[in-house]
């Protein structure tokens, strides 16, 4: 989105607030003239005439993306409707992704409302911010509220100085909107002013917990008018600074700053060296980031950073506990692709549960440009010849197979252009099998030719930089007494909804593989005539075990192996090391149980500590194991590939033992729990913001080896939201920190439980050293204040072996830092 001028974006707001006559189109409906409108707060979308009344609305933090044309599956499915394209868009929303298809009366609409729409989502009018900060959309698809101080100024990284583009006048900007909207709220009765009682109702929203008498003197001191009692915006903005003064920060910059209230370019670049550890710290870029950060113009002439500055700088994306070189690819992509993580999508095309959801091809798109670099097509036998795609033998809905490759290779290469895998589970009869691979060579073209790259005689597979702009297909072959040109056969599934049924031969045949599901046999190749990759029956009658012995033996690399949660748990908890093994040169593939009709996951960790790479999970249920797997994958840029450790590629250990790899460092990570800012109410607050202040306490959990699992917990501070202090040391001891995650967590005590309030996980590899904020996601303005330190441990627990490395701490294939 190009940077707008003021008098532009009011001009699109001025439009959308006093409405647009719009026709809302819905399936197997005709369309809907309505009014929709802006609110006053500019804070959702609403529409008119509706039966719902006050749910007839979208809000702007529900909103996923807006496209503009007929791109939708809606649209589609009134093709017969002669809309002008440029009068049409679609607006996502919701965690699973809904689409709302407008049709506008002319186009000059259609460009406001969407021009207006994306301006609103990004929370401001920079692009060069918003690319420089990955919080919305790329890494949080779910969770679509802006940040709106985190998405403003960015300075340079910590390792380099490159001037970016960015400027402080963002950041005013969007403090200005944020504090206006929140000035509006408080104030009841539209008079344009605050009175004390409306002041302590705003406090008690904001999780403040103050003496009366306190509020009252910061309340005095703002009030500087002849309306005495009330406060204007202007009197408020005053008011806010005075009560979120962080102590934590002053005392900070008071320690480096000689006792000052203020540091010079030269103090600064002392804090930066000192305690954030970057490198190359120079005279000039400290004065860059006093001029882009200092408010005010007094003190940017004289080259000194005031304690206001000094705060906008450590709530910027510089400070943030995520390394921003990660934002973008940063390991070597020429490995071969079995020592890789794969960000991997089960039932891509469903948009909730196994049963009753609906199917949309707009779930590939979406997955895709998250960053999945492998989705599922179902193919079943479809009317007149056309193969569908759906959940067999459920109530969910059907799209064509040739739509959903459309989509596929639409946005398959929009954000990066490593290879995707399409994962096709195949019931079609072979006439609709001919009509699957007609479609693919037809629409995918070139995308399948890998030419000399790989082929069935290759030792290893090909690097995901080798395969750019590739699309690879996995699925299992016609038995090969069939000949090409045969007209029936019976063909092998994936991962169809038949575990149940298998559960009970499985019980009463020994566990054997009996080419059933739960131990499948796949290949990953060029693509040929049409779906007969490879037949699975060199499996035949051999159990779990050794199945995956086999295929380490006599199997291509090429050939896949799936597996069913259940069945992968099994060789996890009895043969790990050969499972370890297995996936140092092939592909295995675990997807969720068929029990799972509510389309929950399972923990991906599990197996990713065997090195399986394509760990499918339904990405359209948002929950801790979405949340994992985000994390997962942000370590390299979101890209949908995250290179395994060495010790994952070659040799071999037992991920399971208290001491896995006794000849490596052990890591210890000390993280110092500070302070809170922001922290809401829990989201499933029976009285929402007139509920009880929070009592908040922060865990932090640790997530990686089964020896490396743990979690620790700051004491309770009662009744603060706004600014509680922990000043808490927590730490953990790493056996293999390079698959760790460390998932920061914020709880609510009670005096029956504890309520969530928010999460934020984390790489291990890509935690920054020093002070640093850590945003909740999904959550505006809320954060923890922490400090990260990270140590070698040689030899005997308790040891500590610091050397001379400490500004060398990011390492070309893990990211570990050493910090002394």
């Amino acid at each position: 989105m190009r940077a707008m001028s003021a008098y532009g974006v009011e001009r699109c707001m001025c439009v959308m607030q006093s409405g647009t006559q719009m026709v809302k189109l819905k399936a197997g409906s005709k369309g809907l003239v309505r009014l929709f409108y802006l609110d006053e707060h500019r804070s959702c979308i609403r529409w008119r005439p509706s039966r719902k009344s006050e749910r007839a609305k979208i809000t702007i933090d529900s909103l996923y993306k807006v496209t503009e044309g007929r791109q939708s599956d809606i649209f589609h499915r009134h093709a017969e409707g002669s809309f002008d394209p440029a009068c049409c868009f679609t607006v996502y929303h919701g965690n699973h992704m809904e689409s709302l298809d407008l049709v506008t009366s002319n186009p000059e609409e259609a460009r406001t409302w969407v021009t207006g729409l994306r301006y609103l989502m990004a929370g401001i009018s920079d692009e060069d911010s918003l690319a420089k900060r990955q919080r919305t959309h790329d890494q949080y698809p779910f969770k679509t509220n802006t940040h709106t101080h985190i998405l403003l100024t960015t300075v340079p990284s910590t390792h380099t100085h490159t001037h970016t583009h960015s400027h402080g006048c963002v950041l005013n900007l969007c403090v200005c909107r944020w504090m206006k909207q929140t000035f509006e709220e408080a104030d009841k009765n539209g008079d344009g002013l605050l009175n004390m009682e409306e002041i302590y109702q705003l406090l008690h929203k904001m999780n403040v917990n103050l003496p009366r008498r306190k509020v009252k003197h910061m309340f005095q001191e703002a009030d500087s008018d002849d309306q005495q009692g009330t406060l204007t915006f202007e009197e408020f903005s005053v008011f806010y600074k005075m009560m979120s003064l962080r102590r934590d920060l002053y005392l900070l910059l008071m320690g480096y700053s000689d006792r000052k209230d203020h540091l010079t370019a030269d103090e600064l670049a002392n804090f930066l060296r000192n305690e954030q550890k970057m490198m190359n710290v120079t005279t000039e870029y400290c004065l860059d980031v006093i001029d882009k950060f200092e408010l005010s113009e007094e003190n940017k002439q004289k080259g000194i950073l005031g304690i206001e500055g000094f705060t906008s700088f450590m709530r910027s994306p510089t400070c943030d506990v995520f390394n921003p070189e990660h934002h973008e690819v940063n390991q070597d992509m020429d490995q071969p692709l079995s020592s890789y993580y794969i960000s991997s999508s089960h039932n891509t095309y469903l948009t909730g549960d196994q049963l009753l959801s609906h199917s949309k091809t707009d779930m590939y798109a979406w997955v895709l440009q998250a960053g999945c670099r492998c989705v599922e097509v179902d193919c079943w036998d479809g009317p007149d010849g056309e193969p569908m795609v759906q959940h067999g033998y459920t109530l969910t809905s059907k799209i064509t197979f040739k739509s959903v490759i459309e989509t596929i290779d639409k946005y398959a290469f929009i954000n990066n252009r490593y290879p995707v895998i399409l994962s096709i589970e195949n019931h079609c009869c072979i006439q609709q099998q001919k009509k699957i691979a007609q479609y693919l060579r037809k629409i995918l073209g070139d995308k399948l030719d890998l030419g000399e790259t790989f082929h069935r005689d290759s030792k290893q597979l090909p690097s995901p930089h080798c395969l750019q702009g590739k699309i690879l297909i996995k699925g299992k072959r016609l038995p090969l007494y069939l000949s090409i040109d045969v007209e029936e056969g019976e063909v092998s599934d994936d991962d169809s909804a038949d575990e149940i049924e298998d559960d009970f031969k499985l019980k009463n045949s020994n566990v054997s593989c009996n080419r059933s599901k739960s131990c499948s046999d796949m290949q990953l190749n060029p693509f040929h005539t049409y779906i007969s990759v490879m037949a699975g029956d060199w499996c035949e009658g051999l159990s779990i075990n050794q199945c995956v012995l086999a295929a380490s033996e006599t199997g291509t690399p090429g050939n896949v192996l799936s597996f069913s949660e259940t069945r992968a748990q099994q060789l996890v908890n009895h043969r790990a090391e050969r499972f370890l093994c297995f996936n140092q040169r092939q592909l295995s593939r675990i997807y969720p149980s068929a029990y799972r009709i509510d389309s929950s996951n399972f923990n991906p960790q599990l197996y990713w500590n065997v090195g399986c790479q394509l760990v499918a999970l339904n990405y359209q249920t948002e929950g801790r194991m979405m949340q994992l797997n985000r994390a997962k994958f942000m370590v390299n840029g979101g890209c949908g590939y995250a290179l395994k450790p060495p010790p994952m590629c070659k040799g071999s250990f037992n991920p399971f033992c208290d001491d896995p790899l006794p000849a490596y460092p052990n890591k210890q990570l000390v993280l110092k729990i500070i302070s809170g800012q922001q922290l809401p109410k829990p989201p499933d607050s029976m009285l929402g913001d007139r509920g009880e202040i929070i009592d908040p306490f922060v865990e932090v959990e640790i997530i990686g080896l089964p020896v490396d699992c743990c979690k620790g917990q700051t004491r309770v501070v009662d009744d603060n939201g706004f600014n509680p202090v922990w000043e808490e040391n927590l730490s953990f001891t790493l056996h293999m920190a390079e698959v760790a995650l460390v998932r920061f967590l914020v709880w609510d005590h009670d005096p029956i439980g504890r309520d969530f309030v928010g999460q934020r996980t984390v790489a291990f590899g890509s935690l920054m050293p020093g002070y640093r904020h850590v945003y909740l996601e999904g959550l505006t303005e809320a954060s923890i204040f922490i400090h990260v330190s990270v140590h070698d441990i040689y030899g005997k627990v308790g040891t500590l072996h610091c050397s001379d490395i400490t500004l060398h701490y990011i390492t070309p294939v893990s990211g570990i830092f050493n910090i002394v």
